[in-house]
């Protein structure tokens, strides 16, 4: 078998069986809900329904045809309509977040963020790194959101722009931001400017780096360390280095069907590896990094649309124009059962026809179906309908959220209890891995501030020593920073303070135990700048009552440019939950301590 086996992203989704919803929020209740958007061919408007209890049903609309992406780990819904120069945004009501050992899942009513971003034509959609980008392709711009910010009803945008409209996309990668290029004039009889490669650029657009050539760039998918896209060379593939980016063009090898190119990518989550089309009735398995970088599956009539597993990449599914369903093996490159699932679909005719849409939800398949007003649910395990919903209309575009997590107030378990408190050995403590406080962080300062903690405050007050505002003056000393955000990938930690970044690269430089004055211990936990940003902090300190290897589910955080001087600083202590929490998660993860 090849080496694609790569670590599953800290916030990935643990999904089990599709089931009805639950909503009785009692402690360390297990649920698993999915909830299905779709959009009408023709109408202007979204419907989303809970797939185990459609009943639970609500309307959005837009201003014509969308083409629906899940983003943000499913916290949100982009609605792209392209005909109508508008994007509409829909927070799908159902947040996950990963606490190590299970995720938590809080389910609300999805709404509708009011105000939608317009532009000329908007098309590609990139989710990656924290950030949705949507390039407009008859403007030569991309807006950029930050995907947090998204998760809490806010759409202010940043904006990248290109040499010159086009029909691309432009991405984060690393420390970079990458766009495609395209030529001044239309060459080889096109109608449009050529695109011609992909360049890294600045903030403001302008060029770091060369050009790489990928003659008709189309269609970009990540997977592990990799971003790859479609030319009709081969697959172009792309990885940040240390002195900028690495691309490496992967040619179609000679056995290939010739004259035919790949135009849309998936990446694999927790396998480093890409499914791509390649001409009308093939697909190609692309391994990034070992020869033979290409596995051809050849299929028995047309494709009208496929999918990648989420939950288990081993397997992808496509519907061909007869109707029928085949589950793909990525390992072995084959077709490994097939079924039909819905009346044939001609692939003749114009490419927005109103044909199936395929998404995956845990064990499910759902599937539009224009012709019957349906989405169709299908087994993924033998491809055979478990159910049926009414849509109606002419459902067309699909996209889906949700997983499994535990629904709970505040039973969380933080280990040791003891321990937590500061009371523990010396032979306890052990190394910590920067691995530990990976993820995307946000600071619960702004939380503090506009009140939306005070429950917190007044649960320490019905037990502790002073009043409810006594302690929140004293988590407004501890809580204090100006940086909102940290993102921790690998050895690269980010800092952003309104909307400014600054980045370093630190490795582990020991550990440090401390003794309070209430007699209880902690440690900090110290890493060292190695590269970066001239500007960013020589040295960070953590602190999350932990003591030993274990993911951390929020921390304390030291920084600055004096080590033995951050060790003596016990007063200021900004402190950081997922970025993908909302502030009731947030409260009830406090009043669990």
């Amino acid at each position: 078998m090849k080496r694609w086996i790569m670590g599953v992203s800290a916030l990935a989704i643990s999904v089990g069986l599709t089931g009805p919803a639950a909503f009785a929020h009692d402690e360390e209740e297990d649920v698993t809900l999915y909830r299905v958007f779709v959009g009408d061919h023709a109408d202007a408007e979204v419907t989303a329904f809970d797939l185990g209890q459609p009943e639970n049903r609500w309307n959005f609309e837009t201003t014509g045809q969308s083409k629906l992406y899940s983003v943000n780990e499913g916290a949100a819904i982009v609605a792209v309509e392209s005909d109508n120069d508008a994007v509409h945004f829909i927070n799908s009501g159902i947040s996950l977040a990963s606490h190590g050992d299970h995720s938590d899942i809080e389910i609300a009513d999805p709404s509708a963020v009011e105000k939608p971003l317009t532009g000329p034509r908007p098309f590609h959609v990139i989710d990656h790194g924290g950030k949705v980008v949507i390039n407009f392709d008859k403007g030569g711009y991309a807006d950029i959101i930050d995907a947090h910010e998204l998760s809490h009803g806010e759409l202010e945008t940043s904006r990248l722009t290109q040499a010159r409209a086009h029909h691309g996309f432009v991405t984060p990668l690393g420390k970079y931001w990458v766009t495609t290029v395209a030529s001044d004039a239309p060459v080889e009889g096109d109608a449009a400017p050529t695109r011609v490669g992909l360049q890294a650029v600045k903030a403001d657009g302008t060029a770091a780096g060369d050009v790489a050539t990928c003659t008709g760039i189309h269609g970009e998918a990540f997977s592990g360390a990799y971003l790859a896209a479609g030319c009709k060379e081969g697959i172009l593939t792309v990885t940040a280095g240390k002195d900028g980016l690495v691309t490496n063009l992967l040619a179609y090898p000679d056995d290939l069907p010739s004259g035919q190119t790949t135009g849309t990518l998936l990446g694999a989550k927790s396998m480093q590896v890409f499914l791509g089309n390649y001409g009308a009735k093939g697909l190609v398995v692309v391994d990034p990094v070992d020869a033979p970088n290409f596995q051809y599956i050849e299929l028995p009539f047309r494709r009208v649309d496929f999918v990648l597993d989420p939950a288990d990449a081993r397997f992808g599914y496509v519907l061909t124009e007869d109707g029928t369903l085949h589950q793909i093996n990525m390992l072995e490159g084959e077709i490994a059962k097939s079924a039909k699932v819905t009346g044939p679909y001609s692939m003749d005719g114009h490419w927005n026809d109103p044909r199936p849409r395929i998404a995956m939800a845990g064990e499910e398949v759902v599937m539009s179906d224009p012709n019957a007003g349906l989405v169709r649910r299908i087994s993924k395990d033998d491809l055979k309908e478990v159910g049926t919903i009414e849509v109606g209309g002419k459902p067309y575009n699909i996209a889906v959220a949700g997983g499994s997590g535990k629904v709970h107030e505040h039973a969380h378990s933080h280990g040791d209890p003891q321990i937590y408190k500061g009371y523990f050995e010396d032979s306890q403590v052990k190394d910590r891995p920067l691995s530990d406080y990976a993820g995307d962080w946000q600071s619960v300062y702004p939380y503090l501030q506009n009140g939306a903690l005070d429950p917190v405050w007044e649960h320490k007050a019905k037990g502790g020593t002073m009043s409810a505002q006594e302690y929140r003056a004293e988590y407004e000393t501890g809580y204090k920073t100006d940086v909102d955000r940290i993102t921790i990938d690998g050895d690269q930690v980010t800092f952003q303070e309104d909307g400014k970044s600054l980045k370093g690269t630190y490795a582990y430089d020991g550990k440090e135990i401390l003794t309070y004055k209430k007699g209880n211990r902690g440690v900090r936990f110290v890493f060292k700048k190695t590269g970066g940003d001239a500007d960013a902090p020589q040295f960070i300190q953590f602190s999350d009552h932990k003591i030993a290897p274990e993911k951390t589910d929020h921390y304390h955080i030291y920084w600055g440019n004096d080590r033995a001087a951050l060790l003596a600083e016990v007063t200021n202590w900004p402190t950081y939950y997922p970025s993908a929490l909302t502030p009731k998660q947030i409260v009830s993860e406090m009043k669990a301590h």
